[in-house]
């Protein structure tokens, strides 16, 4: 049975419908939704079961942690520990946008969204429906891409219903993603304003590099 699909409006999300969402992640539904960059995959984050649905889904390896979307800064640090400079001036600098930062978690969340890492992915999308999504919710929600492992990354809820439908409860429909890139992912997690890129995306590796400089 294919996932039902909601329009929302990209930039002025109607609150009914965001209402709609949240009582999809509250039942432990699976929706897919527009970030920024590509359609994610949202559960709640401490629905083990929701989270499990995930990893089987993408055929993940249970050793990958969960990137996680929240609405604002001020819930890293809810959710982290032992945050630096090198955190402080990248959120400052490219959130909300297309920037995952690995920190410490902290001891918030299940270890199962960590992977058993000890460590979180974590972003602020500039995506209006995600923002609004988790403002409502209260909780981050989940943002590994909606597609399945070895196939392409979707920018259109259609391509997202063509390729996992089935396996979804709910797409949001939110028009065409703004970018067809990936995020870029910094790793923060060893401290001391130590800082790697994991992967280079939607922002350069030299802006980061700029942006760190004291």
């Amino acid at each position: 049975m294919t996932a039902e699909t909601l329009r929302i409006h990209p930039d002025e999300p109607e609150p009914e419908h965001i209402d709609a969402v949240v009582r999809a992640l509250n039942a432990g539904h699976l929706v897919a939704l527009p970030t920024d960059t590509f359609y994610g995959l949202a559960v709640d984050p401490v629905n083990l079961r929701a989270v499990d649905r995930i990893y089987d889904l993408k055929s993940r390896a249970r050793n990958k942690p969960l990137s996680l979307l929240i609405a604002e800064v001020a819930q890293a640090y809810e959710l982290a520990r032992e945050i630096d400079f090198a955190f402080d001036r990248l959120a400052e600098k490219f959130w909300p946008g297309p920037l995952t930062l690995i920190v410490r978690a902290g001891g918030k969340l299940p270890l199962r969204v960590t992977a058993h890492t000890g460590n979180v992915a974590l972003r602020v999308p500039e995506a209006p429906i995600c923002r609004a999504v988790v403002a409502r919710f209260g909780l981050p929600i989940t943002a590994t891409s909606a597609n399945l492992s070895g196939h392409p990354e979707c920018t259109h809820a259609a391509s997202v219903r063509d390729q996992i439908g089935e396996h979804l409860d709910l797409i949001v429909d939110g028009g065409p993603t703004a970018r067809a890139v990936p995020t870029t992912i910094v790793d923060l997690s060893g401290g001391g304003n130590s800082w790697m890129i994991l992967r280079e995306g939607a922002i350069p590796t030299h802006e980061i590099a700029l942006a760190l400089q004291r």
